[in-house]
């Protein structure tokens, strides 16, 4: 009996001499004002920007404003139950969300959660939502071609891996639809997709996700949805939720695509949160950093170097303008930031040239050194064509007599326009650019009715794939056009132009 007693004190006293007096001090603060999903609270003198706030009844929000005497935050949920004098405490950590492989093929909301009705996501990898962009050190120039299979694009405004292409347009010219399109001709290279919807109805989110599964795009796509229904804070957080998640494959030496649709709606929901928060408006009411908003989201995006990993990031980001206005306050400030744009234009649209690229105002700062030699050398005189097609035909509309080679141009301007058409959700392969480029640019076009160029081209494109299928091999595995390829696509050409001459007598 006695032992047990020296045994225990024993212990008792090895304890009281390793024990350690640690003190966890929590930060709490006291609700002095809240309302339309904006909380001022007295306290929390540690706290951080960007850094989360426990709210009673599990709500978070996140501080924006750190006054002198207060901290202002914005709330990522329902203000239903929370009124003025309730304690809050600091969280200790900034908004985070989860990363990695296991999201992809899911629908998430701008927190990372599941919104997709398929469970949860099983992931314990997290990495906070603001992040410093690579350095300039970190980085390599942009120079691997991330195809998107629209002609008009892989011509004339090449995308590399690692580059910052804007979308620009009215609302309903397409481009959505040229940003789907691209991610869905990533199937089989090697491009992990992220789709961030930004005050979107949630029946278009809907649509999306269906038609990237029917295409199979979902096997290697995330969509990150804040719909027009939800909160302005979280459809403020949703592009750096998304940026966030690429971010983790990019460390990883892969290859991202982040489509962000779009940033107009971004800017407005930033705009709601600073006026509420009542920080001073500036141009068209936004704030004075609205600039800052975009830049630092946007800088993200990288080609990294060899050190790194030479994974990238391409973003895609899309701008909606107002009648064609793109020296608006947002969209100046986005194409100051990106490496070209895209723009789409209404007219166009409208008079059934889809999709309805501007070759004129559209730009692509990287240029050539994101395309392959192949698709170089048969679109270098496509733009210089089609800027004097659209002088040529603004001339003729006065009906004057026209010489024989101002109609020959006029002629081949028009089949070049069609050659650019292109069904939606129908992608084509960089080998069977080159071969229509090639057979356009060269006149083999011109002894075809324009109204049957779009039908001679897809024939054109079967026939070399049953009778030619050397020639796309040889492009595709050398991504050059060799004097022997050239060769082979005249012989093709020339062939199949006699066959289209007895199929055409029929139809």
């Amino acid at each position: 009996m006695s032992l047990e007693l020296v045994d225990i004190s024993q212990i008792i006293k090895e304890q009281i001499n390793k024990y350690e007096k640690k003190i966890n001090p929590i930060d709490t603060g006291t609700i002095i004002q809240i309302g339309d999903g904006v909380a001022v609270i007295d306290g929390l003198e540690t706290c951080m920007s960007g850094e989360l706030i426990e709210f009673p009844g599990d709500i978070y929000g996140m501080a924006l404003n750190l006054e002198s005497e207060t901290v202002s935050c914005v709330l990522l949920g329902t203000d239903r139950g929370i009124k003025e004098g309730d304690s809050v405490r600091k969280a200790g950590r900034i908004v985070e969300v989860p990363v990695g492989e296991e999201l992809i093929g899911r629908v998430v909301n701008s927190l990372g959660q599941p919104i997709d009705g398929k469970g949860n996501i099983s992931t314990a990898k997290y990495r906070p939502i603001e992040n410093m962009a690579p350095g300039i050190i970190d980085r390599e120039s942009v120079n691997e071609p991330l195809q998107t299979g629209i002609k008009a694009i892989d011509s004339m405004f090449p995308i590399g891996r690692g580059q910052r292409e804007l979308i620009i347009g009215d609302r309903q010219t397409g481009k959505t639809s040229l940003a789907i399109d691209t991610i869905i001709n990533q199937n089989g290279q090697d491009v992990i997709c992220i789709y961030v919807a930004i005050g979107q109805k949630r029946s278009t989110v809907a649509q999306i996700a269906e038609i990237l599964k029917e295409n199979n795009a979902m096997d290697y796509t995330i969509i990150v949805a804040s719909t027009a229904s939800e909160l302005a804070p979280l459809q403020y957080i949703a592009p750096y939720a998304g940026v966030t998640m690429a971010e983790e494959f990019m460390k990883d030496g892969k290859d991202v695509l982040i489509v962000y649709d779009d940033l107009s709606k971004h800017a407005v929901a930033y705009r709601t949160i600073s006026l509420l928060l009542r920080r001073a408006p500036g141009r068209e009411a936004f704030p004075g950093d609205v600039f800052y908003l975009h830049s630092r989201l946007l800088e993200r995006a990288a080609k990294l170097d060899s050190k790194n990993g030479k994974g990238s990031i391409t973003a895609l980001p899309i701008i909606e303008t107002l009648d064609g206005d793109i020296s608006a306050y947002i969209p100046t400030n986005v194409i100051s930031i990106t490496d070209g744009q895209i723009f789409l234009e209404t007219d166009l649209f409208f008079a059934g040239q889809r999709p309805a690229i501007n070759t004129g105002l559209s730009v692509s700062r990287v240029g050539s050194s994101a395309q392959i030699k192949a698709i170089k050398k048969v679109s270098e005189k496509l733009k210089l064509e089609l800027a004097q097609y659209r002088e040529l035909a603004a001339f003729a509309q006065f009906g004057s007599e026209l010489d024989k080679d101002t109609r020959e141009r006029l002629d081949q301007g028009e089949r070049i326009m069609e050659t650019l058409k292109q069904p939606q959700y129908q992608t084509m392969s960089v080998e069977n650019q080159v071969i229509i480029f090639y057979a356009a640019i060269n006149k083999y076009l011109l002894d075809i009715p324009v109204n049957m160029v779009t039908k001679f081209e897809e024939e054109l494109i079967k026939f070399v794939e049953e009778n030619f299928p050397h020639i796309l091999s040889s492009i595709r595995d050398t991504k050059d056009l060799s004097d022997e390829t050239e060769k082979n696509i005249v012989l093709a050409i020339n062939e199949f132009k006699k066959l289209f001459a007895t199929l055409k007598a029929r139809w």
